[in-house]
This record gives structure tokens, sequence and C-alpha cells, in this order.
């Protein structure tokens, strides 16, 4: 049988990527609405009602509306915005989150797809709070580099238009009330939300995040290495993750693979561990393509799973 697969907003960035992924699937037909029909409430609803599967590429508010348009039992809906992130009717569509995350995406009707900032954040921390070796109220700051296509087609109208002018580093959300925060706080159990300074790059696309530990604060000191191990042994458990660990090395100071735009064009996001334990001080690094693992290939992660197709269609190894 042949999915019908219906991007609502496939003319933005996200979208655009998702149907290049999926172009020449046999196993799917993406249907699409015609150009000048696009802000058609009538025929948005119809596409909506004669899709399998719905993967809403919208703002919130937009993606809200769409879900209301979906008068059957049977669309299925990926919702690649905000707004129902934290929403316990969703399910969090950041497969390699849990043990049991990939069967829950496989039998939901509704998913969410995950930010591109939590990711980095979850990835590298939540299995340490689940291990109970960094308390959920540990005092947690968290912060990166993104290529400006996290911003939406106006900020890459603005950098590519700004051309050698344009900032090379620029810090943004320093009213520390970025709407990342709730679905941070609440997959990496932590119990208040970290301290968030997020950062455009003078570059396209690829991402780059870290989370330095103090481990000094917490009751029982890990090495870098039962650090490393908690994240190696836990992400090895998950069936077809594309979350991989870097091999560790404490003496290593640097390394080319913290490039952000290492992983640009994949579905793959690294973590790394970096330790001194004299100093009792580390960091968690996560490279990863903020439109790939980021967006449009965690979304076609998601379709895979609920379409019960292999993980890796259309995303390579």
């Amino acid at each position: 049988m042949v999915a019908k697969i219906f991007i609502d907003g496939e003319a933005g960035t996200t979208g655009l990527q998702i149907r290049d992924r999926l172009a020449g699937r046999r196993d799917l037909e993406v249907i699409s609405i015609d150009h000048d029909k696009r802000k058609d409430l009538d025929e948005r609803k119809r596409l909506l009602n004669a899709a399998d599967v719905a993967i809403l590429c919208l703002p919130d508010e937009a993606a809200r509306e769409s879900v209301r348009l979906i008068e059957n039992d049977s669309t299925r809906v990926i919702d690649a915005s905000t707004a129902h992130r934290v929403d316990e009717n969703w399910t969090y569509g950041f497969a390699e989150m849990d043990a049991a995350q990939t069967d829950e995406i496989a039998q939901a009707r509704y998913v969410s797809n995950p930010g591109c900032w939590p990711q980095g954040l979850i990835a590298g921390l939540r299995p340490l709070v689940e291990a109970r070796i960094v308390p959920g109220d540990y005092p947690l700051s968290y912060h990166g580099i993104s290529g400006y296509s996290g911003g939406g087609r106006q900020m890459m109208e603005d950098y590519e238009a700004a051309g050698a002018g344009a900032s090379q580093f620029m810090p943004y959300g320093l009213t520390f009330q970025h709407k990342h925060l709730p679905e941070m706080q609440l997959y990496a159990h932590l119990n208040r939300p970290p301290l968030f300074e997020p950062v455009v790059g003078n570059f396209a696309q690829g991402m780059n995040t870290s989370l330095p530990l103090h481990l000094d604060m917490v009751a029982d000191i890990p090495t870098g290495q039962q650090l490393h191990a908690v994240l190696a042994d836990f992400y090895a458990s998950i069936p077809n993750s594309f979350v991989r660990v870097a091999p560790y090395d404490p003496a290593l100071g640097k390394t080319a693979s913290l490039d952000p735009q290492a992983h640009n064009g994949t579905n793959t996001l690294t973590l790394h561990v970096f330790a001194n334990d004299q100093t009792n001080q580390a960091v968690i690094a996560a490279v990863y393509d903020n439109l790939g693992k980021g967006a449009s290939g965690a979304a076609v992660q998601n379709l895979n799973i609920m379409l019960g197709v292999d993980p890796r269609e259309s995303l390579g190894g």
C-alpha cells in the first residue's frame, strides 16, 4: 500500500528539505497543494483529510489550525512547529530519547517533531539524569552555535543579502524566555529550565552545542570515563539510533570533529565528552545538522517509524 503524505507548508525551508528527502520513494506518494491555493482553507482541509500522514511545517498557530481542520479519525500528524511539543496528548518525536520512544512513535497518531536546540541538550543530559549522575535540580547552563537557516526564510534572506557584512557571531534569546525551554526542561527531566544562550553564526546550516558541568556540585563525583560510559551504553542499547558517542580521550583538547557543519546533510548527532578529573569539570558537546536531525531528518525518521519501514530510509547511514 502506498501511503499518501501531505506536507502542509512545503514551501518553507523544512518542508522543502523533507520533500527532497522523500523524492523517489515508491512506498509513498507526496500530494501537494497548488501554489495559488496555499492559503485556501478548503483546499488545505481537503488534502489534510486525504493524507495518511500530514507533516506540518508551519508557524505554531497555523499548525494548530491544520490539526483542527482534520475531521477524520485516520490522518496521522507530524508537527514540526513548537505548538504541541509539551502537549501530553502528543508523542515527542525524538526516537533515541528513551528505549520505548520508537514504539511510542510507531503507535502514535500525533507526533511532535523536536526542536533543533533541545536535541543536543536532551541527548547529552537525559541519560545522566536517569542514571542519577546529574540531579534534576542541577543549575544547568547550555549554549551553542547554529547556522542562520535555523531562523527561517527571513533570517536566511537577511544573512545572504548582507554578504561580507553579516554578523559572524550573534547571541540572541537574552531575555532567557526561548520557546524551546519548556521541552528542554520536560524531556531532560529538569526541575527548572537551563540558562540557555543560543548563537547564530555566519554559515547556512549545522550546529554545535555545549553542556558544561561542574561535577563537584553533584553528590558522587563521576569521572569523565564514567560519564562517557553511561552515554555510550545508553545509545548502544537504542535500535537504529542516529545518535553516536565519540571515543573518549581525556587528553583531547581540541578536535575538528566539533565543526558545527560536520554532519550537514545527514541525520547523525554525535556526542563528545571532555573532562578533567582533577578539576571535576566536564563538557558534553553535540554536533548535528539543524536542518537534518534538528528538523527535516527527524521528521523523515519519525515518518518511517510511523509507516513501519526501515528508519534509515531516505536518511543514509
